[in-house]
């Protein structure tokens, strides 16, 4: 089979490093894919919001199956233009893919099916936003309506924080249209998790628990990032909670059908696991970006098999198995990430750290120059390992991030430092 991947982040190296494993691929390729992706598939200079020309290429090259990685394409409809040409694609629909586009619809659904969400209102004036803030108090969550790259949320300990936020979103369009309209949310407590499954309208599977830090700085200081690091499998998320998040999928997945919205592809729940149980924060519509580079390297099998039972409505075919390993990834981030910053700087130490057993670098945003590796985005790599338990991933992964080396990089040396914790 001919297969195109989408995208060219940490993810979507994951993907394609998985793909590459399968007996099924004659050729891979990737649009526009990275310096790292273009050892294992064919990197295609097309930017994955180019639809049209990325279906255009999609028919020239009789490709059989594209995946989709990121939000952009998925919430701008490229299953549909695919599906429209007799392409055969793997992701969410325009109108399913609302579930991460619009943050309103989101709650609209969860609070339909009656899934234990945030309490939440909607505005789309700053001045009656403000106003809000003002009567509730902090702490508060502010949540710009569209995509914002993962940034879009700001946690306010306090109203003038609350009050910052609302002005950078509605008044100073800090992300565009996204903002236009924005949701202030219930602060819920616990600790986050990561649960993705795969749905195929009807059925689905939930995929390995993992947890992502999003914060920049160790100990969960500072702004918020698209990820900087993640594990799998989450000692947090236990046996107590399976039925709750079956609830929650079924009941999700329900309140869509009710729509005539037939989900297919990845289902990503960000939860809060509060003192009076699991709580959607919200819904992504696509694999999490780092929780792929640390769930797809624990699956065994041919993930292609399973993609695709996914978007054929086979999903009930499909029996997920799961190495005992424990997996971690460590984000290594350009200087000032997630604010502005440099490019093009020269990275060293790539062989010696994927020479570590169980170790592989994800590439995020990187090029190749005159034969060199060099930094091209915020997030850079995601190094990525395998070990018998957390504490042996955690050491294997620092031991390979040690060996890297580019000007301004920075990282955070506490991921998985809550499940070292509890395991001790």
């Amino acid at each position: 089979m001919n297969v195109l991947v989408i995208g060219g982040g940490g993810r979507e190296h994951a993907l394609v490093w998985k793909l590459s494993q399968s007996k099924r691929v004659t050729k891979l390729f990737c649009a526009p894919g990275n310096a790292g992706i273009a050892r294992q598939a064919e990197c295609v200079p097309l930017a994955a919001t180019d639809i049209e020309q990325l279906a255009k290429f999609a028919a020239k090259q009789k490709i059989d199956f594209t995946v989709v990685g990121p939000e952009g394409p998925l919430c701008d409809g490229i299953v549909d233009v695919f599906e429209a040409k007799g392409l055969r694609i793997f992701g969410p629909n325009k109108r399913a893919a609302q579930l991460e586009g619009s943050k309103v619809f989101c709650k609209q659904v969860l609070q339909k099916a009656g899934v234990p969400t945030g309490r939440a209102e909607v505005f789309d004036s700053a001045p009656k936003a403000r106003a809000y803030v003002h009567k509730c108090g902090a702490p508060i969550v502010v949540k710009a309506d569209g995509l914002a790259a993962g940034k879009g949320v700001v946690v306010a300990e306090s109203v003038a924080e609350a009050e910052q936020a609302i002005g950078d979103m509605m008044e100073r369009k800090i992300f565009g249209e996204a903002g236009q309209r924005i949701l202030l949310e219930e602060c819920l407590r616990g600790e986050e998790a990561s649960l993705m499954a795969l749905v195929d309208g009807k059925t689905f599977r939930v995929l390995a628990s993992a947890q992502d830090h999003k914060r920049v700085y160790d100990a969960d200081a500072g702004p918020n990032t698209g990820g900087m690091g993640a594990y799998s499998p989450t000692p947090s998320v236990t046996k107590k909670h399976a039925a709750a998040i079956q609830r929650i999928f079924e009941g999700t997945i329900a309140a869509l059908q009710a729509q005539g919205i037939a989900y297919r592809g990845v289902l990503y729940a960000g939860l809060m696991l509060t003192a009076e149980g699991p709580k959607v924060i919200e819904f992504n519509a696509r694999f999490g970006d780092p929780e792929t580079q640390v769930v797809v390297p624990r699956l065994e099998g041919d993930l292609l098999e399973t993609l695709e039972a996914t978007a054929a409505g086979r999903l009930d075919e499909v029996t997920l198995r799961w190495k005992r390993d424990a997996a971690v990834c460590v984000v290594l981030a350009a200087g000032g990430y997630p604010g502005s910053y440099q490019r093009g700087q020269p990275i060293s130490g790539l062989p010696e750290a994927e020479a570590l057993e169980g170790v592989s670098v994800f590439h995020a945003g990187t090029r190749a120059t005159n034969g060199k590796i060099v930094t091209d985005g915020g997030r850079v790599l995601g190094v990525t390992a395998l070990g018998a338990n957390i504490a042996a991933a955690v050491e294997r992964v620092y031991a390979a991030v040690g060996r890297i080396r580019f000007d301004g990089a920075h990282y955070r040396r506490d991921i998985a430092a809550r499940a070292l914790g509890r395991r001790k």
